[in-house]
């Protein structure tokens, strides 16, 4: 994006501070390859939730237009007008959110993996494919929610028929928007709900002139959702430091010999916890199993085996742990004791000094 353009983006409010634009769109397809587990994480969200956002509750927002086929009262031809009209360049703006690993339709001589709604011409289903290669270029932003979108997930395992891929591996890892915004990717299995949703409220206020570019990694992920480890965020991370590992599960211990990928993962689910700061992975005894990595599955199965690096590191990392543990015990059972100085002492009687006993 250029400085100029930059520049405009920034400064495109109206003159009382509030949206440059009096609405905006989401045409969320969930027709990909998955389970619809994401939809249903992100009804968990509070930070911000689906209605706050959805009846206006969060001051200086565009009116929020949300269409999700399993949240969706409408059905039908009523459901799929926004998503026909986008197709069209009718609809403007819109966000489109795809959720699901896309389908290599191109890998077979007959049917289809993964559509919805029919073609209003030939009577023939329209496959999810078909949907992304009409409304992307339409799209003011492409948001990938959950694993399966953003990197292809449990369905693009090795040997999987469908030859699905993620959202950026479809339509291209330099892929921009009409608006200039690269592919937006927030991993999970499923998304954590917050994690997601906050994105999607900053890029409403980034398409209403109200925030700047926003931030990703390599992988497109937001940069400050993914640029720490889980490890990083444990509450488990003590015990790792101190070589104190569990030897089973439910121990409250460190569970990288458990099958913990945590020190090489990022997520921040450990710190941000699941529902309203609540749970998450490590901090209710379950191992990471990296679900959020470009990686995933393929590269951390089995899961709930020792990862081929603990080892290694949990010992080298055992004899420098029970040291510290030690030294800590030394200063520990210090700081448990009370100064001398904080006791009753007898009234001292008349013509008593100090020094007498």
């Amino acid at each position: 994006m250029t400085k100029e353009a930059g520049d405009a983006e920034i400064g495109c409010r109206v003159e009382n501070g509030g949206p440059s634009i009096p609405e905006i769109t989401v045409l969320w397809i969930t027709a990909g390859l998955g389970c619809d587990g994401d939809t249903i994480a992100m009804t968990g969200a509070s930070s911000p939730s689906l209605e706050d956002l959805v009846l206006g509750n969060l001051p200086g927002l565009p009116k929020v237009n949300f269409h999700n086929p399993v949240l969706s009262p409408s059905c039908g031809e009523d459901f799929l007008k926004p998503y026909r009209q986008a197709a069209e360049g009718k609809l403007d703006p819109f966000i489109l959110v795809v959720e699901g690993s896309i389908p290599n339709e191109e890998n077979k001589k007959e049917g289809y993996w993964a559509g919805f709604g029919t073609d209003l011409v030939s009577g023939q289903p329209i496959t999810t494919c078909e949907w992304i290669d009409k409304l992307a270029p339409h799209a003011w932003g492409v948001l990938a929610a959950g694993t399966c979108a953003t990197y292809g997930g449990i369905h693009a395992m090795e040997g999987n028929p469908t030859g699905c891929m993620g959202l950026a591996d479809y339509l291209g890892w330099k892929w921009k928007s009409k608006a200039d915004v690269p592919i937006v990717c927030v991993p999970g299995c499923p998304v954590q709900p917050d994690n997601f949703m906050e994105v999607l409220l900053y890029l409403i206020r980034q398409a209403s002139g109200q925030a700047p570019m926003i931030p990703l990694d390599e992988q497109l992920r937001p940069t400050w959702l993914f640029s720490a480890t889980v490890h990083e965020g444990c509450d488990r991370g003590g015990y790792y430091e101190q070589g104190d590992f569990a030897n089973e599960l439910g121990s409250p211990k460190c569970i990288v010999h458990e099958g913990c990928w945590g020190p090489v993962v990022k997520c921040n689910v450990a710190k941000r916890g699941w529902m309203g700061g609540v749970g998450g992975c490590p901090n209710v005894g379950g191992v990471c199993i990296a679900c959020t990595m470009p990686g995933f599955p393929d590269k951390y199965i089995p899961f709930l085996e020792e990862p081929p690096g603990a080892h290694m590191s949990s010992a080298a990392i055992q004899m420098y742990g029970k040291t510290v543990k030690t030294l800590r015990a030394f200063t520990i059972s210090g700081g448990n004791k009370e100064p001398e100085w904080r006791k009753r002492t007898k009234k001292k009687s008349e013509g008593e000094t100090g020094d007498q006993e």
